[in-house]
């Protein structure tokens, strides 16, 4: 259960760092130092959350073999908690 919760929190942030980029690359505007009013505490720490959060997705799909479990357990599921066991 741990896993998953790391695997969901770990791509909302992936998918904040990538929009944040896309931003940049298109309209040359930075959303994060936009929210945090420059480049800041605040700003640097979600870079670094983005960081952890795609090392994170790194090293987890080689640890699984490439199977990132994103479903959320049913009573009557058994593949769903082998999985997550």
């Amino acid at each position: 259960m741990i896993f998953l919760i790391l695997n969901i929190i770990s791509f909302i942030l992936v998918l904040v760092g990538a929009l944040n980029w896309g931003l940049i690359g298109i309209f040359n505007w930075n959303m994060v130092n936009a929210i945090f009013g420059g480049f800041n505490v605040g700003s640097r720490i979600v870079y670094i959350l983005v960081f952890i959060a795609s090392l994170w997705l790194i090293f987890y799909a080689i640890y699984s073999r490439g199977r990132v479990n994103m479903r959320v357990p049913m009573s009557d599921d058994t593949e769903t908690k082998e999985i997550i066991k």
